[in-house]
């Protein structure tokens, strides 16, 4: 299972927001790039990457940060937020990305998750953010009347890479993931599923790593920056 550290963009600087609410951000680093170096050094495999204002805006804000990112580090990246059109995924994949994550379009524009999984095999997720089990769009300031696992099931053969399950009562702040609904989720299709949200501790990974699912990953943001997690101890343990 592998742990994507997550770096939340917000004005240029790396974030944590609890529960998605951007009045509520706590800045960890105002050099993004730098705190993307330390997670690398650390052995990290993946890097994951949100910008914030983006999935609020509805296009790239903090692309300015993203890219530093890209430029600083030689390990693939993920990113979501304000990726909303065939030519906003061709940029940032033309930019070294090694995958884009496609959250809102997939409840609005369905089709355009399969012509870009078509075209970029293998560089498409598709991210569900959930609220008691409903989707939630634009930066979660959005309810919708849509089932995250139906959602999920609708895309079964679209080949997207992976979905990110996010449990939005859990982001940001630190009580556990959603160990039973993330793996309920995954066992529900055949595509790699990443957990996200409230993973606060390594007891946490590896729980999520043994629900019985099988899960592709685990994302963590602010147990790395408060240091609720060590990552070298976690990619050691996970790695195990």
């Amino acid at each position: 299972m592998i742990l994507y550290p997550a770096i939340d963009l917000k004005d240029g600087q790396a974030v944590r927001l609890l529960r998605g609410d951007m009045d509520k951000a706590t800045v960890f680093n105002d050099d993004p790039a730098a705190q993307a170096r330390a997670f690398v050094a650390a052995g990290c495999d993946w890097l994951h990457l949100v910008d914030l204002n983006g999935a609020f805006a509805g296009a790239p804000v903090n692309a300015a940060a993203v890219e530093a990112i890209l430029a600083a580090c030689d390990v693939p990246a993920q990113l979501g937020g304000g990726i909303r059109d065939m030519a906003t995924i061709e940029a940032w994949l033309s930019k070294g990305l090694a995958r884009v994550i496609l959250g809102t379009v997939a409840v609005e524009n369905p089709d355009l998750v399969r012509e870009a999984a078509r075209a970029f095999p293998g560089q498409v997720a598709v991210g569900i953010d959930a609220r008691n089990g409903m989707v939630a769009t634009k930066g979660w300031a959005e309810e919708t009347d849509v089932n995250a696992t139906d959602l999920a099931r609708s895309f079964e053969d679209a080949g997207v890479a992976a979905i990110i399950y996010t449990d939005i009562q859990r982001d940001g702040a630190m009580q556990g993931p959603n160990v039973e609904a993330t793996a309920a989720l995954a066992r529900a299709v055949s595509i790699p599923v990443i957990a996200s949200g409230g993973v606060s501790s390594i007891a946490d990974l590896v729980a999520l790593r043994d629900c019985g699912a099988a899960l592709n990953g685990a994302i963590s943001g602010r147990a790395l920056y408060d240091r609720a997690i060590d990552l070298k101890e976690a990619l050691t343990v996970l790695r195990g």
